[in-house]
Parts: structure tokens; sequence; C-alpha cells
């Protein structure tokens, strides 16, 4: 029977599905306690160290395993079965809580970055093996569909991390005399509780045998992934071009997370949970635009709309800048909007990128494939804490960051604009 003749494919989209949700279970948890731990450490600095330096130095923390062991992350997703690369990476995930626990509690920042670094290092290993699953368990037709729905459950996973991390690190009274916060001990015990339930949903797992069994380890590390990087460049202009776009995305998302948190403390003084209150509508922009991706980005040319969507999220981050141009009792309301905006643009661009990166590889190149673009994605992200840092000793002002961050995306989409005009040529 055909591929795509629509009974046959829901019979594949059901089973699939029955398969996956242990994996996806543990990844959002996964996400959640990612989001929730690196907000609480960032409010943290911001709100009780007084140093917005820390919180970009816990940004490049949890990048550098993204860097360092991208390519030995993709080759465990190819060499082995993913459910035991889940499972493991999980384990990881339960011992960089327990640091994280002690570290916030005692705000001792060796052990917070310890934690930060841990735990990129678990997302590092866990993400080509999710990746690589959807592809292997899932009919062609359906995997933009697929990471439509994993988009909203990942969006969901940010969202109620960031805000959680807000709204418990509120309670400001100790917990005993000359003892921390109780959010800092609340935060504590739930990041520990969600790796613990993350672990026992791992081995829920579909089991699947490896890819590539005899696929060789890496031993140069990121210059195994640099070549692979020069090799993707050589031979496919389309998934090069899309690499490099995803890199940017990600750069911008989190520069914008680490403008907006200073934002709230140094221009709006409100408090912790407020400030995670900022992020809720560009999050949900983001899975609203990963659901719209799904029913737009169709056929051979799904590409043409991510230009469009990066110029619309140049506009909507460079008119935050715009807000002292308003009354005051309009310039919170129009930030949220402008963000909703900007994240609603970041998911229509998203969801067909990392579909792409599924997709295009043969069966045994798929990890090192989406290792490379895991590479790239973070190298973005860690120039983001760098970005936001030179911009204040550069003395520009949070707000005006905005008018940085919408500029460079405008750049962005025209040097994407002109390099997919070139996929349409025969």
């Amino acid at each position: 029977m055909n591929e795509t003749d629509p009974i046959e494919l829901a019979s594949q989209v059901r089973q699939a599905r029955g398969k996956f949700v242990a994996m996806a279970g543990a990844y959002c948890l996964g996400v959640f306690n990612d989001n929730f731990f690196k907000q609480a450490a960032a409010l943290v600095a911001l709100y009780i160290a007084k140093d917005a330096g820390l919180q970009n130095l816990g940004a490049v923390m949890f990048t550098l395993p993204w860097l360092l062991f991208a390519a030995p992350a993709g080759w465990l997703a190819d060499r082995f079965p993913k459910r035991h690369i889940v499972i493991l990476s999980k384990a990881l995930e339960l011992a960089a809580m327990l640091f994280g626990a002690a570290g916030i509690i005692l705000v001792n920042w060796p052990l917070i970055l310890t934690m930060l670094f841990t735990m990129g290092l678990q997302a590092c290993i866990f993400s080509p093996a999710l990746n690589g699953s959807i592809p292997e368990l899932y009919p062609p037709a359906y995997v933009i569909k697929a990471n439509s729905f994993m988009k909203m459950l990942v969006t969901a996973g940010n969202l109620v991390g960031i805000i959680a991390a807000g709204l418990i690190l509120n309670y400001q009274k100790p917990a005993w005399e000359g003892g921390p916060w109780l959010g800092q001990v609340l935060v504590a015990g739930g990041v520990v509780a969600v790796a613990l339930a993350g672990l026992a949903l791992s081995f829920g797992t579909v089991r699947r045998p490896a890819a590539d069994p005899v696929v060789k380890f890496p031993w140069a590390g990121p210059w195994n992934t640099l070549k692979a990087l020069w090799h993707i460049r050589r031979t496919d202009r389309l998934l090069t071009t899309n690499i490099i776009a995803d890199a940017f995305v990600w750069f911008i998302a989190v520069l914008q997370i680490l403008i907006i948190n200073e934002i709230g403390s140094d221009v709006f003084h409100i408090r912790p949970g407020d400030t995670s209150f900022l992020l809720m509508p560009e999050l949900l922009g983001v899975g609203l635009g990963g659901l719209l991706a799904g029913r737009i980005a169709r056929g051979d040319r799904w590409y043409r709309v991510v230009p469009l969507a990066m110029l619309s999220l140049a506009g909507a981050t460079g008119a935050v800048a715009l807000m002292f141009l308003l009354p005051a009792g309009l310039q919170q309301p129009w930030v949220v909007t402008m963000l909703a905006l900007a994240g609603l643009a970041g998911g229509v661009m998203l969801v067909p990128m990392e579909s792409f990166f599924q997709t295009r590889p043969a069966p045994g190149e798929k990890g090192a494939v989406i290792a490379v673009s895991n590479f790239t994605a973070f190298v973005g992200i860690s120039l983001s804490g760098v970005a936001n840092d030179a911009l204040g000793r550069l003395g520009i002002p949070p707000v005006q960051r905005f008018l940085v961050v919408g500029g460079l995306t405008l750049l962005a989409a025209a040097w994407v604009w002109r390099a997919l005009r070139k996929e349409d040529r025969p």
C-alpha cells in the first residue's frame, strides 16, 4: 500500500504515538527542569546576588557541553539503541539536579554552574536520541506534524518552568533563621522530584535496534563536528542554510530572555514571578507558531516561510524598544504583545527547519546531522550570553538592546531570503 494512503498513514501514526509517549514525556520533564532551574538561577543572580554577569555566565555554562560533546552525542544516538541513551541521560539529569539543589539553597555559584554544565551535557546526549526517533517511528508525511506537537509540549515545559521559577522565588521569608529563602528550598526540592519522575518514565521508552552499530567514535570531538558541517556545506546548500538560520534564531531567542529578565528587575522593578510572566506571551507564541507551521510549511517549497517569518521577528523585536514613546500604563502591555508576535514568528521557523534535519539525512547519518545542528544552535546560544554582556558593558540599556536584536534579525532575514532564492532556480 502506498505510504501516503490516508488509512495506512492514520494506522502508522496511532502506533507511533503510543510508542513515543514515554520518551516525549521524559524529554518534556527535562525541558521543564532545564528552564525551571536556569530561570531560578538567573533570578537569584539578579535579585539576590545583584550581578547580571552571573546570569550571562550561567547561559554560557549550559551551552558548553553542546559545543564540546555534540559529535559524541550524535555517535551515541547512532551506535546504541536510543532507549539506552534516554535512560542514561535521565540518570545524568538526576545527578545534575542534586548539585543544583545544593547550589541554589546555599547560593553557591560553583555548584550552580557545575549543575548547569552537567544539565547541558544531559540535554546534549538526549536530543539526538529523541530527534532521531521521530522519523524512525512516524511516516515521513507526518514528521512535521509530529514535531509541531512536540514543539507544543516543549513550549509548555518552557513556559511552566520559567513561570514556576519566578512564582516560587516570590516566597522570600527565610525557611529558618539565617537560612535561605523558602523559594530557594522549594526550587531545590522541585528539580530533584521532577528528575526522579523523568528517570522513572524513561524506562517505558520504545525498544529499537541501533541505527548504525559499527559507526566509529568521533575521537576529535568538536573537530569532527566542524568537518561534518563543512561536508554539509559542500554537498547540501539547503541544509546548510537551515542550519545557519536555526542557529541564529536560537541566538536571538536566548538573548531576548536575558534582556527581558533585566527589564523586569531594572526597568519595571517587578518581583521575580512577574518577570517570568513577561516571558509567557512569547513562549505561548512559539507554541502557536509551531502548530501553525504544521499547516503552512508544506510541500517541497516549505522553506519559503522562513525569510517572511524572520522579517516578522525583526519587526516585533525592534518594536519593543518603542515602549518609551507610550504612556506608562501601556508600556508593559506593548512589550508583551510584541514578544508574543516574536514568539509566533520564531515557532513558524523552528518547526519546519528542525523537521528538515530529521528527514533529510540517510538513516545512519541522522544522529550526526542532528548533532551538527545542535552544535551550531548552541554556538548561537552561547554567543547570546556574550552579546548581552557586551551590550551591557557598552552602556546600552536593556530596552534599547531590542533595537540591536531587531537590526541583526533584519540583516539575517535578507541573507536567508537571498540564499533560499537559489533553491527556486533550476
